[in-house]
């Protein structure tokens, strides 16, 4: 299996996005205002007074013109990003891949009709360009056949069809990628809070006053609105994430690597891989994955996720590749381990390992 991983920032690259975004936060919020939790309602302004202010520093750090925070996660920014620009009965351009289960549902909800493009064929997708409303891209690998870059994508996009509006998906790509769509001339970008450490449902979108605007008008309920505690909360959370990931990215790489070098005889070749998170693809000797998940969960990892990178996966999680992922050899899913250490090292993942397959093997799993 040949796997094209995005490229991603080194540890001391984050600690400069941390000491950016701190620099952001400082600009806005004085002495001891970082130490307060963050109002609630709907002021005159909209919105909660602390999270209007959060989104500044956030719309600064990124170099967006204008962000809103909202309900939903990374899907429900998707789905705002998208009602913004196009209505039911639109076309949009997305790549010839299977679509994230929920974005799948986002494009039903929405009544929008999809156009399907393969993202490494410049002529074709200039030609799909002609025919739809706004070109959908995932940052992040659809499958592992995948290896365009995001960047020239959008730069063939924007040559074809200026005006067309570019809405991109950056779930598992910020603070990993060296960029993020608005960093390369996409009008949108939009990722999931709770995957980078902070609260649970809030969604992120970037992107230009044309369409924050428009998210915020139909999101004026103050039952909709993201509370200034919850956007408080995830400001301090992200100020932790750069650094966090980015020893996550580390140990990734090295528990490939110790795997290629035997450290558990179980598993035959290993391989970085952007399956959703970033993480590794362990291929088994034996058709044993589900035996093996199951007996590692009894050693210390965690059989499935809750956020996929979210605050509560401390330890490391082994669990199943998903079935996009096996799509083009679906034969392969009982000898695959997706495993991401998270806040573990390479060889806590590798003694599990050793200590399930062992289990497994012994018959008494």
């Amino acid at each position: 299996m040949q796997v094209f991983p995005l490229d991603s920032i080194s540890l001391d690259e984050a600690k400069q996005l941390q000491f950016k975004l701190v620099e952001a936060i400082s600009e806005e919020f004085q002495g001891t205002e970082m130490f307060q939790l963050g109002d609630v309602g709907v002021t005159p302004n909209g919105l909660p007074i602390a999270t209007g202010r959060v989104e500044k520093v956030l719309a600064r750090f990124f170099g967006s013109e204008d962000c809103v925070l909202v309900r939903g996660a990374g899907t429900g920014a998707i789905q705002k990003a998208l009602a913004a620009y196009v209505n039911p009965g639109d076309a949009i351009a997305v790549h010839s891949a299977p679509i994230y289960t929920t974005t799948k549902e986002t494009i039903r909800m929405l009544g929008l009709r999809t156009v399907s493009v393969d993202f490494h064929d410049d002529e074709a997708l200039k030609d799909v360009l002609t025919r739809v409303k706004l070109l959908y891209i995932q940052h992040t690998r659809q499958q592992p056949a995948d290896r365009y870059h995001l960047g020239y994508v959008i730069d063939v996009a924007k040559a074809t069809q200026p005006n067309i509006p570019i809405v991109v998906d950056e779930n598992y790509a910020v603070f990993k990628a060296p960029a993020i769509g608005v960093n390369l001339g996409a009008d949108v970008s939009t990722f999931s809070a709770f995957k980078l450490l902070g609260p649970e449902g809030i969604g992120v979108v970037l992107g230009p006053t044309a369409c924050t605007s428009v998210v915020r008008q139909r999101n004026y309920s103050g039952g909709g609105q993201v509370q200034g505690h919850e956007a408080m909360e995830l400001l301090r959370a992200l100020t932790m994430a750069p650094v966090t990931i980015a020893i996550q990215t580390e140990q990734v790489e090295e528990l490939a690597h110790e795997l290629n070098q035997s450290a558990v005889p179980g598993i035959t070749e290993a391989y970085v891989a952007n399956a959703q998170s970033r993480c590794v693809i362990a291929k088994l000797k034996d058709p044993i994955a589900a035996q093996v998940i199951a007996a590692a969960s009894e050693f210390g990892a965690a059989p499935y996720p809750v956020g996929a990178e979210s605050k509560y996966e401390v330890l490391p999680m082994i669990y199943r590749v998903s079935g996009s992922f096996c799509e083009g050899a679906p034969e392969l899913k009982p000898y695959l381990l997706r495993i991401n250490p998270m806040r573990s090292g390479a060889s806590l993942v590798v003694k599990i390992l050793n200590q399930a397959i062992s289990k497994v093997r012994s018959g008494d799993a």
